[in-house]
């Protein structure tokens, strides 16, 4: 089957996502290791993407580690510093096919005011035609309903579908919805696969 629209994570696919290089850059990599060992910063983002207050839960996570209190909430006040730079190559792809008239969605575990602030800050993700947000829809990556409710919404069948991500569970729930998928690990892989796909030329995949 043909396929009739190409679908974006973000993180780590048009933006890098690293929160451990910035707590590196901002507290030094010793005290980083000690914090991320002892919090579950990453479940409690889970949360933030599930829809939950962004505020709320970062600053409610600090308050029961006071000994981490100003360094947990780093994550909610200089959060456009853990999420940045724009991956730019994967950026003009987004835009090359958009360009053509294929339709291109996003598919992304992120908060509802975390994305609002990315939006304010990086242009190209009010482009999408549909941007399919978990903290909207109640439910992340790899859970299969967020791909079964992304079809319903679309009317189309995952064989339809192209979708890049950098994360293996993601992926393999992906293909096992009968969707194409390709693992993000750099731009050019990606756009290779677009090529390869006929979506692109090699000279638009640039």
């Amino acid at each position: 089957m043909t396929i009739r629209a190409v679908i974006f994570d973000i993180g780590n696919v048009l933006i890098e996502w690293q929160p451990e290089r910035f707590y590196d850059r901002a507290i030094g990599q010793d005290r980083r290791k000690a914090m991320f060992a002892q919090v579950d910063l990453h479940g409690m983002n889970d949360r933030v993407d599930l829809g939950q207050g962004f505020r709320d839960i970062i600053y409610d996570t600090a308050e029961t580690y006071p000994e981490w209190r100003a360094e947990i909430r780093m994550w909610h006040d200089h959060w456009l510093e853990l999420a940045r730079p724009a991956i730019d190559q994967s950026v003009r792809l987004q835009r090359a096919l958009r360009a053509k008239g294929t339709p291109v969605h996003a598919l992304t575990n992120f908060g509802i005011e975390s994305f609002e602030l990315a939006k304010g800050h990086f242009d190209f993700l009010a482009e999408f035609d549909r941007a399919f947000v978990s903290g909207h829809m109640g439910v992340i990556k790899p859970d299969e309903a967020i791909y079964e409710m992304v079809e319903a919404d679309l009317g189309l069948s995952g064989e339809a579908l192209l979708f890049a991500d950098d994360r293996d569970a993601n992926i393999e729930m992906a293909r096992a919805r009968g969707w194409n998928a390709h693992l993000f690990e750099h731009p050019q892989g990606w756009a290779d696969r677009l090529v390869a796909e006929g979506l692109l030329t090699v000279e638009e995949a640039r």
